[in-house]
This record gives structure tokens, C-alpha cells and sequence, in this order.
């Protein structure tokens, strides 16, 4: 039986399934989690605080950082306020399919 993904395409690039861990020691990709009904997300720690879209912003930025894309092209499509995200990104499929892939086996 195959993992479950914590993204999949889309026509302008992928959607990520994100749990988010704000107020943590460090900024960090924790792997992938799975959820009570076996949905997987990927795990993603950041120090600040769940405050005024600060956690958010970490997000983003950190996403941005591990996968070598610009800040711009991610956009937090749901759970604004909640621990489980949705994250949209709007890049070109094929350089963004590597990346992912490669986030998947860390």
C-alpha cells in the first residue's frame, strides 16, 4: 500500500496539505504527518507565534526556502487560523514536481 501524498498537482502547480506547529524552537520541515483519517500533511514547525498572520508569513517563507521558489508564489488558500493549511503554489510544474518529490524523502 502506497504513502499518501501531502500535495497534489493542479493546473497552475501544486496544493499542499500543511500542519502547521507555530511557536516553536526552530524553523523546520518535521516530515510528513498523518492525520486521524489517514490524510497526510506535511509537517511544518516554525518559531513565531500564531499571531496576526506572523506564523503564516514563517510558512511561507520557509516553504519558499526549502523548495528554491519565490515567496510570491505560494498563497495560503485555507486554515489562515488553523493548524491544518492549505497552501497553494503557482510556479512551473516541472522544476516544482522535483522539489516536491525531493521533500517527500527527507
Amino acid at each position: 500500500m502506497s504513502r499518501p501524498e501531502f500535495y497534489e498537482m493542479t493546473q497552475e502547480g501544486a496544493r499542499l496539505f500543511v500542519r502547521a506547529s507555530p511557536g516553536a524552537k526552530a524553523d523546520a520541515i518535521a516530515g510528513v504527518w498523518l492525520g486521524p483519517e489517514g490524510e497526510a500533511r506535511l509537517a511544518v514547525k516554525v518559531s513565531a507565534p500564531p499571531d496576526k498572520g506572523k506564523a503564516n508569513a514563517a510558512i511561507v517563507k520557509l516553504l519558499a526556502k526549502v523548495l528554491g521558489l519565490p515567496k510570491s508564489a505560494f498563497l495560503i488558500a485555507s486554515g489562515e487560523t488553523s493548524r491544518l493549511k492549505v497552501v497553494d503554489i503557482r510556479v512551473e510544474k516541472k522544476a516544482l514536481t522535483a522539489a516536491l518529490q525531493n521533500l517527500a524523502s527527507e
